[in-house]
């Protein structure tokens, strides 16, 4: 992961660090911010392998442009961005566009750019040219593609992608590997409009499953968390979850239940002076003996041995 901010330079340096960890990044584009005295940015990016980047980056008000001369470093993959307010873009060849919040934004880097943006936090994914043309072919035939929040497909872009940023230990062969995921999201988000569903599209499963993985890990302490308060915050239904758990020979309870164990276990190894109950309980179980049963089933080993080792270890 690289990642510049503001604070790391002195301040006659912050613009041209700024352009030059985004051209290494993304693409190279020309900022003049709206207050350059009081301009703050703090930007990450995550080479996935393949050309394929995903970045975010928090900027106070600013114009952006990727100029004629700044066209010419040759390079013609697809920029997406997501932004966290409206904002106002311009493309050469292309209508003008307002964009909303949580809309999705594609142009080729190709192409000559501009756009104004109030204070904001951004997502940026750069797509190779080539790869996603052949997974999505409608893609060339625009000089700009706005997608909104709201279309199938939009959200699970912006949410993989915040996984993949949050993800420490992503490298190598897994990074690749989720790169590739994110073509065939972009895919289904370019595609909806023409009644492609996510089954359709290899990939899809997986990114789906990762979202719904992380909801659950979010959300473990929540006795009332259930499949179907699940599905409602992802937008599918529960048999839908059903089915992507048993590809992995599974079931939603049992990865809810031995999340909620592995946080218990956690708890009592590190020496956690709350009783076995209080722990079992704010794990989100509500029956103590089925805890029990549950715990020892997965470990092998009662919660009071587990919590026993962590007292010997200590002393």
């Amino acid at each position: 992961m690289l990642r510049l901010s503001n604070r790391d330079v002195p301040a006659r340096h912050r613009l041209p660090f700024l352009h030059d960890f985004v051209a290494r990044c993304v693409a190279g584009l020309q900022f003049t911010p709206r207050d350059e005295a009081e301009f703050q940015f703090d930007l990450s990016c995550r080479p996935l392998g393949g050309g394929t980047v995903v970045g975010s980056a928090r900027y106070s008000a600013v114009r952006g442009e990727r100029t004629r001369e700044l066209t010419s470093d040759g390079r013609s993959n697809y920029m997406l961005t997501i932004h966290a307010s409206d904002y106002d873009v311009d493309v050469k060849g292309g209508a003008g566009l307002q964009v909303s919040k949580g809309d999705i934004v594609i142009v080729n880097e190709s192409l000559r750019q501009s756009f104004t943006m109030p204070e904001t936090r951004l997502l940026a994914i750069v797509l190779e040219e080539r790869r996603m043309g052949d997974i999505a072919p409608a893609i060339r035939g625009r000089a700009i593609h706005h997608i909104p929040a709201g279309r199938p497909g939009a959200s699970l872009v912006a949410g993989y992608a915040e996984l993949l940023l949050a993800d420490a230990s992503l490298d190598g062969g897994a990074a690749r590997l989720a790169g590739d995921q994110l073509y065939h999201l972009v895919a289904l988000a370019l595609g909806a409009g023409e009644g492609r569903t996510e089954p359709s599209l290899p990939g899809i499963g997986g990114a789906r499953l990762a979202l719904i993985k992380d909801d659950v890990d979010q959300n473990l302490t929540d006795p009332e968390l259930d499949i179907e308060t699940v599905a409602r915050r992802q937008g599918v239904t529960p048999r839908y979850i059903q089915r992507l758990f048993e590809r992995e020979g599974a079931t939603f309870g049992e990865y809810l239940r031995a999340a909620r164990l592995d946080l218990a276990r956690e708890a009592l190894a590190a020496g956690d002076p709350r009783t076995i109950s209080a722990i079992a309980f704010d794990a989100g179980f509500g029956d103590l003996s089925h805890f029990n049963k549950a715990f020892r089933r997965r470990f092998g080993a009662t919660p009071s041995d587990i919590r026993a080792a962590a007292l010997r270890r200590r002393q």
